[in-house]
């Protein structure tokens, strides 16, 4: 019997060592935004197409990402959305334990004193945006927010953002989210929007949190190709 119960844990440790590698943490983030090519995803992460193709397969041997056809591209997905939910109890979890990446985040992050988020609930968030009492702007590449995005949220991405801000309204607060705490486009974005006279604010929360929590996601379509 202890070598069948070895055997069990050898198996969850697969997913363990597959996850024990920052480069691949970060693929699995990306890929909880849609379906990517390995050279988006090369890109994306800042290695080359080669090392992204070999963290690929250490993800796709340990079940956690799978891959499909489309016309001339190889398209990688997580396998299912419970891995999005792993990486976002990861994060949660490390945050809570390692002051490191406390700090880090404020680093990253830094609230303002009195953030009109605080303390508001998702339901309370969405139900303001609905009444158009404020703007949840989604500043991922387009095909992220076509793939999935938070309900009543308008895409418009951060490479696009200094040459549109015409056409956001200045009577009322901009919440970015882009993919989560880690990234750094939602931040990017509140600056400038800061800089221009918008009241903008950051939510840290990304589409693998608001899975994740069981929260309400929308999707406008499917396209894997990698962005023009």
């Amino acid at each position: 019997m202890r070598d069948a119960k070895n055997h069990l844990y050898e198996q969850v440790a697969r997913i363990g060592k597959a996850l024990a590698s920052p480069k691949r943490l970060e693929l699995i983030e990306l890929l909880c935004q849609g379906e990517k090519t390995v050279e988006t995803l090369a890109l994306q992460a800042g290695i080359s197409v080669k090392l992204a193709s070999a963290h690929l397969k250490e993800l796709r041997q340990a079940r956690l990402v799978d891959t499909s056809k489309d016309g001339k591209y190889v398209v990688y997905r997580l396998a299912d959305p419970g891995v999005a939910g792993l990486w976002a109890t990861l994060r949660v979890v490390a945050q809570q334990r390692l002051v490191e990446l406390q700090q880090a985040l404020k680093h990253i992050v830094e609230r303002p004193p009195h953030d009109a988020l605080e303390g508001l609930s998702p339901a309370a968030l969405l139900k303001k945006a609905k009444a158009g009492e404020i703007l949840i702007l989604d500043v991922r590449p387009a095909d992220e927010f076509a793939s999935a995005h938070l309900p009543h949220a308008r895409s418009l991405p951060l490479a696009e953002l200094r040459k549109r801000l015409a056409e956001l309204p200045r009577d009322v607060p901009i919440v970015a989210f882009c993919r989560g705490p880690f990234c750094l486009m939602a931040r990017d974005a509140v600056a400038l929007l800061r800089k221009q006279g918008h009241q903008a604010l950051h939510l840290s929360d990304g589409v693998a949190e608001w899975r994740a929590r069981g929260l309400p996601l929308a999707a406008s379509r499917r396209d894997s190709r990698p962005a023009a």
